[in-house]
């Protein structure tokens, strides 16, 4: 066992350890608020759940003309190897290994005029993922982006205008928050978006699972993993929303640009990204305007169950990209062997799939979720992950019980596979976004996550988490493999 996985090892002990302390020393005031603040990863932009009014919040007087915040979040991963039959370019390291990201936001806000406001997000981020997030699909570190770097790099994640226009009826509460300035607005309302953000701020917001720097890690618990959006490398694009939200259901449609080169940069990240000048590979581009996008739409039904609220959402998609066929590729791959070039098989392609999003308190203090996923899986994955089906399951738990009432417990599991087409592609020596072991055993990838999440000084907080992952990849010629981690964050 190397000296990296020591150190994983003792902060995943030392953070059980700090639990259990704090549990036998006594709760925080049982009055605090026991709602999790939301990070940079998954801040919604348009919150449509029920708010508490800025004064149960604790934030500034409504009609806030300003604000900022920050954040940092410090994850440590590591896993003690596993038995594997084979290796590709795109295999997690069978030998074991440890490793670090960190990210840091600066949040501004501004109101601009009535309904308006305008934000930017100050992003630094530096880092590894496991195997420089490859080998999985559920990858285990939603921190872990793409382009991981030895040097921080520095973006501009987000900066877009906001215009909510109200219908009139009852009010309702907003707090300052990250992308949010303190006031009140129409609970029916019309809310424009535009400019530069992520697609996940908007949709497939879950209560439960989407905020990586506060609940699970894992990318299947932050997003639907078979919802290939329009993003670059890191997770954002230029496009914009609009919401139609009433007291009980909300309509949701976005349309986003496309990078011109599967998981790559986008043309605008060649003015709002900084990397070190040895960096290398391309700095960024949009494809044709009419042909490189993604579309989303939403429908978001509200309800309760015995004063218990709940929430469904089913989100169709659709993508237009330059996508190779996996039909003609594996083609390419029989007759030129592995690394040939598969540009050949590449044309302006559409890709379509939906997603089901669900959450339910069950009661006080506990709360269930799940998301389902499928897409057509005829065309090469584009910019997220190589996944055609997917489901998942979880539980989240505040700590109410043993008179810990800011912490929280969650535990999860996900299940997901390839398409027919797929797998012969990667059977055939393919290589996806995550995936791409040279070959191929095929067996459905299965993940099940746990952790427990505790303040340790008024915002700052420290989580503790266990992954056990089976065939990855979607290969049962690997695994299983366990993934322990420790995760610090703080924000004001």
């Amino acid at each position: 066992m190397n000296r990296e996985l020591l150190i994983v090892a003792a902060i995943v002990v030392i953070g059980f350890f700090g639990c259990a302390r704090a549990a036998i020393a006594g709760g925080v005031d049982p009055t605090a608020d026991a709602t999790l603040a939301a990070g940079s990863g998954a801040a919604s932009i348009e919150t449509t759940k029920p708010t508490l009014s800025a004064t149960e919040k604790g934030e500034n007087e409504p009609d806030q003309t300003w604000n900022w915040h920050v954040q940092n979040t410090d994850v440590v991963q590591g896993d003690p190897g596993f038995s594997a039959k084979y290796s590709g370019p795109h295999s997690l390291n069978s030998r074991g290994e440890a490793q670090e990201t960190t990210s840091l936001d600066l949040f501004a806000g501004a109101r601009l005029w009535s309904g308006a406001e305008a934000h930017v997000d100050g992003l630094m981020w530096q880092g590894f993922g496991l195997s420089k997030t490859f080998g999985v699909e559920a990858f285990p570190n939603a921190e872990a982006y793409k382009t991981g770097t030895t040097y921080p790099y520095l973006m501009f994640a987000r900066s877009f205008i906001r215009q909510t226009i109200g219908l009139g009826g009852e009010h309702e509460a907003v707090a300052d928050d990250q992308l949010t300035l303190a006031g009140e607005r129409d609970i029916s309302r019309l809310t424009f978006t535009i400019g530069r953000f992520t697609p996940l701020d908007i949709f497939d917001n879950n209560t439960y699972a989407e905020d990586v720097q506060t609940q699970f890690l894992n990318w299947a618990m932050a997003g639907n993993l078979a919802w290939d959006y329009a993003a670059d490398t890191v997770g954002y694009t230029t496009g914009f929303a609009v919401e139609l939200n009433q007291p009980e259901w909300a309509l949701r449609y976005g349309f986003f640009q496309m990078p011109d080169k599967q998981n790559g940069l986008t043309g605008d990240d060649q003015f709002l990204l900084w990397r070190p000048a040895s960096a290398t590979g391309s700095a960024g581009a949009y494809g044709p305007f009419l042909h490189d996008w993604g579309m989303v739409a939403e429908f978001e039904r509200r309800y309760s169950v015995n004063a218990h609220p709940g929430a469904l959402r089913f989100l169709p998609f659709l993508d237009e990209a330059n996508m190779a066929s996996n039909h003609a590729a594996i083609s390419i791959l029989k007759a030129e062997g592995a690394g040939a070039d598969i540009s050949a098989a590449q044309a302006y392609r559409y890709k379509y799939g939906f997603g089901l999003n669900w959450e339910q308190e069950v009661a006080r203090n506990i709360g269930l979720f799940s998301r389902l996923g499928w897409n057509d899986g005829r065309e090469q994955a584009w910019q997220y992950t190589d996944v055609n089906w997917t489901a998942s399951l979880g539980a989240s738990i505040k700590g109410e019980a043993w008179r810990r009432h800011d912490d929280t417990f969650g535990l999860a599991g996900v299940v997901s596979g390839a398409s027919s087409s797929n797998q012969k592609f990667l059977e055939a020596d393919g290589l996806g976004i995550l995936a791409g072991d040279g070959a191929l055993t095929y067996g459905s990838e299965k993940v099940l996550e746990t952790y427990y999440d505790f303040p340790i000084w008024k915002t700052v907080r420290g989580a503790v988490d266990y992954q056990f992952i089976s065939n990855p990849a979607f290969n049962r010629d690997r695994g299983p493999v366990s993934v322990f981690g420790g995760r610090l964050h703080w924000e004001l």
